[in-house]
């Protein structure tokens, strides 16, 4: 079968994501490319291997059959590719991240320059997405996730611990006064997730039962909740992680850490099972656990060598 990994490449793409512009967008190519590769796989399998209708592409047998043996191919090819570079040097070539916004911004973004520091020939293109992709689909390498990853098909490592602490701007806090106690917490304005509920379920540690937070703001998105806290529209559960560089430039201020639960939640770097050996993604992973390794979250929230934002970011 005379057929090239190119190729294969492309009908695996065109198969994730459903539909040949698609697959031709993500690669910047002309839909004709992508149409031709599709036909020659065609012509050296002597079968069809996608039917064409209104409501979109779906594999036939023959599809399915070289989906399979094709990725196992493209995996190895890859795995050889990466091994042989790493003999010469030094892990190399693109990695896609999926990640919340506001870990990208408090963690992944600020540990660029020691990454590549260290593996010059990496590429790193970071996803943002609060909620865990398709990452077959959407061609994710690593996903940087809390909480619990229940998949058979992915898997999780764990690269570190957060927890979660309540947040407000001083500006707030001088206009509505500071919660000394959680039920004092009724009469403020709070910030709430609009897309997980889970998050809405704020714990005290003198009652078993977890308060359901009906918020007055909503969000679906971590980094606008954290832009809503510093501007003082109220009071929101933010990991510490992330509010840490905002409390030592005296733009945030922790709230009632001593009477609500914050245990340490684990952080995983979440990955394809055919792809999490590569050195290229053990190179990106192994370092990222030793930067969060490195963050104590709360305990040196004014550790004045960490890193800061910028003014006015």
């Amino acid at each position: 079968m005379p057929f090239h990994l190119h190729d294969l490449a492309l009908f695996a793409r065109i198969s994730a994501l459903g539909s040949l512009s698609a697959a031709a967008r993500e690669r910047d190519i002309p839909v004709s490319q992508v149409t031709r590769a599709l036909t020659r796989l065609e012509a050296a399998c002597g079968a069809r291997l996608m039917h064409r209708s209104t409501h979109g592409l779906s594999l036939t047998d023959e599809g399915d059959t070289l989906l399979a043996h094709g990725q196992d191919m493209l995996n190895t090819a890859e795995m050889l590719a990466a091994e042989l570079q790493l003999r010469k040097g030094q892990p190399s070539g693109w990695v896609r991240v999926g990640v919340s916004a506001s870990v990208a911004e408090a963690v992944i973004a600020p540990s660029l320059p020691g990454l590549y520091a260290l593996y010059p020939q990496l590429h790193i293109d970071i996803v943002v997405d609060d909620r865990l992709a398709d990452m077959a689909r959407d061609g994710i390498d690593i996903a940087i996730r809390t909480g619990d990853v229940h998949s058979d098909h992915l898997v999780a490592r764990t690269i570190g611990h957060a927890s979660r602490t309540l947040y407000a701007s001083p500006a707030y806090l001088a206009q509505h006064g500071t919660p000394q106690t959680p039920d004092a917490l009724a009469h403020h304005h709070l910030i709430g997730n609009s897309k997980a509920p889970s998050m809405n379920q704020w714990q005290r540690q003198d009652t078993p039962a977890p308060w359901s937070v009906k918020g007055q703001s909503l969000t679906d998105n971590s980094a606008i909740m954290l832009t809503l806290v510093r501007h003082g529209v109220g009071i929101a559960r933010l990991f510490d992680i992330v509010a840490r560089p905002w409390v030592q430039t005296g733009e945030l201020v922790p709230l009632l850490r001593d009477r609500l639960d914050v245990r340490d939640i684990p952080v995983y770097a979440v990955m394809l099972p055919e792809r999490h050996r590569l050195p290229k993604i053990r190179a990106c992973v192994d370092y990222w656990a030793r930067c969060l390794s490195g963050i104590d979250s709360y305990a040196n929230l004014n550790d004045s060598t960490a890193p800061k934002p910028s003014p006015g970011a």
